[in-house]
């Protein structure tokens, strides 16, 4: 019966350690360059010897010389070398320029009043990288890779994403300026006033709550289930409404009517699955979006009224 001899395998350590030695021409200056112990590389390379069955270097008082055989892993481990490091700046490189394609998901009212400003100054900065943005008022299922990232406001964000607290976001009464209102006045005093809801679709219970606390929803003339089409239908003169304040806040033609209500405030959030959390497109995005939207806290939060 023909035996067969069991194949060694050679891990980088043991080319890396070969290539030290072959370039130092001694035990000890490979240890120095490796940060081992002399004992270490002595065993090390009688080792791999052994499992090699070739002596791969000459001994004698003056050093370690390589052997044809030792001179041949020498130069492939050199090869190596050269392939790691290639393929080292070349992901130093994607790290500075990201590239590639991030499907975003926002809603209609950010995109408007806050994000796509900031998207064209993303866009600028790293022009390599495609934003594909899915406007909802629903969550798109990251689990399920409906979307890559989503600029979401949420005061609970799922569990089972991670992600980033932007900023605060503020909510205030508005109304447009040919009503007459003063700002600053109560609630109770505009209860009297046609007033905008939101419709179901909208999904924000805690506004809905709140205009129940304050009689508002009988006050209600028209409903409906975007924050756009609110603020377009309080543009109109159509009733009070409450609205963020970085979406009715630029409006000349609007009025801000209340301090922002500290129960209507939320959370704006960058959020993505775990398994992207690596991806440096990805955190090149929320980085930039992180630093600009920070830098606008205190008109999104909204001011308080003289």
């Amino acid at each position: 019966m023909t035996s067969q001899k069991t194949r060694s395998h050679l891990a980088w350590n043991d080319f890396e350690l070969v290539l030290a030695i072959a370039t130092s021409g001694s035990l000890s200056g490979a240890s120095r360059a490796l940060g081992v112990s002399h004992a270490t590389v002595f065993r090390r390379i009688g080792d791999i010897e052994q499992r090699l069955g070739v002596t791969l270097f000459e001994r004698s008082r003056t050093g370690y010389r390589p052997t044809l055989a030792g001179e041949e892993l020498a130069e492939t481990a050199r090869v190596m070398d050269e392939a790691a490091l290639a393929a080292e700046r070349k992901v130093a490189g994607r790290d500075l320029e990201p590239s590639g394609e991030i499907w975003a998901t926002t809603t209609d009212s950010l995109l408007m009043g806050l994000l796509t400003p900031l998207f064209m100054q993303f866009q600028h900065k790293y022009p390599g990288i495609l934003l594909d943005v899915a406007v909802s008022n629903q969550l798109f299922n990251l689990t399920r890779r409906e979307a890559d990232v989503a600029i979401r406001p949420s005061n609970r964000p799922p569990e089972n994403l991670i992600g980033r607290p932007l900023t605060p976001i503020g909510q205030a009464v508005y109304g447009h300026r040919s009503l007459g209102l003063t700002p600053g006045g109560m609630i109770e005093t505009l209860a009297n006033q046609p007033w905008i809801g939101g419709g179901p679709r909208l999904q924000d219970a805690a506004l809905s709550q709140w205009m129940d606390n304050n009689g508002l929803n009988e006050a209600c003339v028209y409903r409906v289930d975007t924050l756009v089409s609110i603020l377009s239908a309080v543009r109109s003169g159509m009733g009070l409404a409450v609205l963020p304040c970085y979406l009715a806040g630029d409006d000349a033609d609007i009025v801000q009517l209340t301090d922002p209500i500290p129960e209507l405030e939320y959370g704006l959030w960058f959020l993505m699955h775990p398994d992207l959390r690596g991806v440096v497109r990805i955190h090149a995005l929320m980085d930039f979006l992180t630093e600009a939207i920070r830098a606008q806290k205190q008109r999104l939060a909204g001011p308080l009224l003289p």
